[in-house]
């Protein structure tokens, strides 16, 4: 694994908004950074593969377990809706993706450090705009990746014939993502059409679920976290209807950082896997400390010999957190990357890599293509 310069394309910002990526730049710094890449040889991608597939596996018997023991008060799950994640995961209700953040050198196994399960972005960026970029730069090359296809041939298993996209209005990453997974959709041969996450709303008299122009709603893919949806006034009424959002709403449990400690406990041990639990005993004075619903790293704390060495503002300061043991920094010329490895229908599909210069992948961490 090697991280390497680029040439930069002149018109590289014209041809990645032609893609559909318009968020390309951050106050005034490259969030799609071709300037460089990251490099690695077959035998690494194979490793990725099969830690992708191995960690897949586990979230599946970890899931058993979580509903065999009911984990429900541990993960802070509502009670109807800890009733609807099971159902849901008794009637092997369909998903769609997902991401594992896997910190890796290329060297030895690497290690989990979260499932992105439920709602997780950068899929435009490592599904088509780093394999245009790869097709044009290096054509020669090859690349772990094949997010776009297994995304349009995933949605041919679906009995249902047309799809509702929802994401919230002012998110413009959002937007993009969601607009994206619908034209993968449309691909796979279903109808679609989109609205605002804020037009959906309840019918007291249709007694169902309706879009902004009171149209009934068959299904819907919502880019919005299930936790988020059990908080809003129409949480009651999923009760009963949670089968026609998807992502399912069992990814409850796999979206939740309070999985991880249920997956140390199950696999301790395990080389895939750092260690995990509800308080930082054991692990050294050194660890991470996550809000088990947080997001793009707000509210993580490392720490590190008893001291924070990195600390990263937000939201969910009064979250309930989990204590993950602290990975050894992995570093390439002053940068720290997370591999961001796809999951598409169960299946593993490719990888996207970002970086940032401090050790807490946020926001507005860089995305770089890669190539082996």
């Amino acid at each position: 694994m090697r991280r390497l310069k680029c040439e930069v394309r002149s018109d590289w910002r014209a041809k990645v908004e032609a893609l559909g990526l318009t968020f390309h730049t951050a106050d005034e710094v490259a969030y799609w950074d071709e300037s460089v890449c990251y490099e690695f040889d077959r035998r690494q991608v194979e490793v990725l593969e099969s830690a992708t597939r191995d960690l897949q596996a586990m979230c599946v018997e970890g899931a058993e377990v979580a509903i065999r023991d009911n984990w429900r008060s541990r993960l802070c799950i509502p009670e109807p809706a800890w009733a609807e994640v099971v159902a849901s995961w008794e009637r092997d209700d369909l998903s769609v993706y997902g991401r594992f953040d896997l910190m890796w050198d290329g060297r030895g196994s690497p290690k989990l450090l979260e499932y992105n399960a439920d709602t997780p972005t950068g899929l435009l960026e490592a599904a088509v705009v780093q394999w245009h970029w790869l097709e044009e730069c290096h054509p020669r090359r090859d690349q772990f990746n094949l997010i776009h296809e297994m995304l349009v041939a995933g949605w041919k298993e679906w009995p249902q014939g047309r799809f509702h996209f929802a994401a919230q209005a002012e998110s413009e990453e959002d937007w993009r993502t969601l607009l994206y997974l619908e034209d993968t959709c449309q691909q796979g041969g279903k109808l679609t059409a989109n609205m605002a996450m804020e037009e959906l709303g309840w019918d007291p008299v249709k007694r169902r679920f309706v879009g902004g122009e009171g149209e009934d709603l068959e299904a819907v893919f919502k880019l919005y976290p299930w936790e988020w949806m059990w908080a809003e006034s129409f949480g009651p009424e999923l009760v009963g209807r949670t089968a026609m959002f998807l992502e399912p709403v069992w990814k409850m449990l796999w979206s939740n950082k309070a999985f991880l400690v249920l997956l140390w406990e199950t696999f301790e041990g395990h080389p895939l896997l750092l260690p995990a639990g509800f308080s930082a005993e054991g692990l050294g004075g050194r660890y991470a400390e996550k809000p088990i619903f947080g997001r793009e790293g707000a509210n993580v704390r490392l720490v590190d010999g008893g001291e924070v060495v990195a600390l990263q503002e937000g939201p969910w300061g009064r979250q309930p957190v989990v204590y993950q043991g602290l990975h050894p920094e992995v570093v390439f010329e002053g940068q720290h990357p997370v591999i961001g490895s796809w999951v598409i229908g169960g299946e593993p599909g490719g990888i996207g890599v970002r970086e940032d210069r401090g050790r807490i992948t946020s926001n507005v961490s860089r995305f770089t293509p890669h190539l082996f």
